[in-house]
C-alpha cells in the first residue's frame, strides 16, 4: 500500500484537494479533523488539564485554546505533546483498516508534515500551492481571520518555496476544480507504479 502524504500551507487549497482524492477513491485521513474530534473527545480532559478553563461541557473551546497558546512557545509544545500522539494513533487505525481492506493508495492529510518530520511515515509528498497573492485573499476572507492571525499562522508553517522544493508532486490550485483535479488524477497515474519508500 502506498501512503502519500498531503500537505501546503494555510489557504493553499488542500482541503479541496484532498476532496479530488476522495472522488477519486482514495481514502484521506485527515489531521485537522482528527483534532476536531480528539478536542470533543479524549483530548478535552487532558487539555482542560493543563490549560484550564479551555473547555466547556467537555468540549474544548478553540478560540479560547488559541488565545492561551498562541505565541507562547512553551505552551504551544505543551499542547503538541496532548495532542500528536492521539493523532498519530488516529492515523495509525486508519492504515491498519486500510491495509485490511487491500486499499492500493491513501492519503495522509498532515498541515504541518514537514515541520513534525512527517515525510518519515509516507512514500510521496503532495504539496498543495497557489500564487502568495491568492493565498493572502484566501486567507483574509476567513470569518474571524485578521492579518496579524494570519503572519502568526504563516510563522509556524515552513515557507510554501521550500515546500515545493521537497515535495514529489505539487497540486497548482490558482486555475480553477477541473484543472486542480485534472493535477489529483496525474499524481495518482504516476504513484500506481511508484515504490514503498518509507521508513
Amino acid at each position: 500500500m502506498l501512503v502519500l502524504g498531503l500537505t501546503g500551507s494555510v489557504g493553499m487549497g488542500k482541503s479541496t484537494t484532498a476532496g479530488f482524492f476522495v472522488e477519486a477513491g482514495v481514502p484521506v485521513h485527515d489531521a485537522d479533523a482528527a483534532v476536531h474530534r480528539l478536542y470533543s473527545g479524549d483530548a478535552a480532559p487532558l487539555i482542560e488539564a493543563a490549560f484550564p478553563g479551555t473547555t466547556s461541557g467537555g468540549t474544548v473551546d478553540r478560540t479560547l485554546l488559541a488565545r492561551r497558546v498562541l505565541g507562547d512557545q512553551a505552551a504551544l509544545k505543551r499542547l503538541e505533546t496532548i495532542v500528536h500522539p492521539l493523532v498519530q494513533a488516529s492515523e495509525r487505525r486508519f492504515l491498519a483498516e486500510a491495509e485490511a481492506r487491500g486499499d492500493k493508495v491513501v492519503v495522509l492529510d498532515i498541515p504541518l508534515l514537514f515541520e513534525t518530520g512527517g515525510e518519515a511515515r509516507v512514500d510521496a509528498v503532495v504539496v498543495v500551492s497557489a500564487p502568495a497573492e491568492v493565498q493572502r485573499v484566501r486567507v483574509l476572507e476567513r470569518p474571524g481571520m485578521s492579518v496579524a492571525k494570519f503572519e502568526a499562522i504563516l510563522a509556524k508553517q515552513l515557507p510554501d518555496a521550500e515546500k515545493r522544493r521537497r515535495a514529489d508532486f505539487v497540486v497548482d490550485t490558482s486555475q480553477g476544480f477541473d484543472v486542480t483535479r485534472a493535477q489529483v488524477r496525474a499524481v495518482l497515474a504516476a504513484v500506481a507504479t511508484m515504490p514503498i519508500r518509507r521508513k
